[in-house]
């Protein structure tokens, strides 16, 4: 398992480089000029050129990426062309704040969704499996930020109990984490639902009936553990996606986190810090899928990396 782990952690190296190859590509396939975005409208052009100088904009796009990859290689991804910080101090300023909102919401989805599920799945074609199916089918057609804009309305607003937007205090992790939670719940919901009931019909768990075993043992020890390897990797999915920033939900409850970052960025055309943050984003979700697949050997020993 160490050396599985090892060679995953290597084979890390040349995905960033491929992530940033096709990154710095694209940005710079664009239309517009940031050092126009960033001297603003009424600047002279004089101003305009001297701030691509300052941003190596005025260099070839191989030399541009050259420079880049040779930073890159001593963590150094630059300075933010907006703020002039280093683009690594203002992502250790905002990842806590996703890391913070992407585990709370991820632990309440799995909390609701997970137990849903398996209701859903021992319990099928019946009234409580329409509603768990009709809730999931809600929670995947709801649009986040409508959503996130009536919980502010009722709770906010009407009943004036949890603060509309920020940081500081628990209350503010209430809205934006049901919000995202809503989302996240119906995708663990219906996977739970799918993966016992394929479970459930299988030999063994006949077996286990026969034996006398209480239903809650045979659905806990023998069903839902059979049926994790799936929940596992949905899971594992939403939790990396939710690292890289819930975009709209970090807007409309004003979250400081990397998804407001990522955006602020591209929409002032900020290179450096958008590449910084995507980088830092795959890497993210490289190492959540690393972790996923070292849970499935613990989760089930009959799973092996040699």
């Amino acid at each position: 398992m160490l050396q599985y782990t090892i060679r995953r952690l290597i084979s890390t190296i040349p995905v960033l480089i491929g992530i940033s190859l096709l990154l710095f590509v694209m940005l710079r396939a664009l239309p517009g000029d940031p050092a126009l975005v960033l001297a603003g409208q009424m600047a002279s052009p004089e101003d305009i050129e001297l701030i691509r100088v300052q941003l190596g904009l005025n260099q070839p796009i191989h030399i541009q990426y050259a420079k880049f990859i040779s930073r890159l290689a001593v963590l150094d991804l630059g300075r933010s062309a907006r703020t002039q910080n280093p683009v690594l101090e203002e992502i250790w300023a905002r990842l806590p704040n996703t890391f913070l909102l992407a585990t709370t919401a991820i632990t309440l989805a799995c909390l609701i969704g997970i137990p849903a599920g398996i209701i859903a799945a021992v319990r099928p074609y019946t009234k409580i499996d329409y509603l768990v199916t009709s809730f999931s089918l809600f929670g995947i057609s709801m649009p986040v930020f409508w959503l996130g804009l009536m919980l502010v309305v009722v709770f906010s607003v009407t009943l004036q109990i949890l603060p509309a937007g920020g940081i500081g205090t628990w209350k503010h992790v209430v809205l934006p984490t049901v919000t995202l939670a809503s989302f996240v719940v119906a995708f663990i919901a219906r996977m739970t639902r799918s993966s016992m009931l394929e479970v459930l019909s299988q030999d063994y768990i006949t077996t286990a009936r026969s034996k006398g075993l209480m239903e809650k043992v045979v659905i806990i020890k023998h069903a839902l553990r059979n049926a994790l390897i799936p929940i596992i990797t949905v899971v594992g999915l939403q939790f990396g996606s939710l690292l890289g920033g819930a975009v709209l939900t970090e807007t409309v409850f004003a979250w400081p986190g990397m998804g407001r970052l990522i955006v602020d960025s591209i929409l002032a055309r900020d290179y450096p810090m958008i590449q910084g943050a995507i980088l830092i984003f795959g890497l993210l979700y490289i190492l959540v899928n690393l972790i996923v697949d070292l849970i499935y050997a613990w989760v089930d020993p009959r799973i092996h990396y040699d």
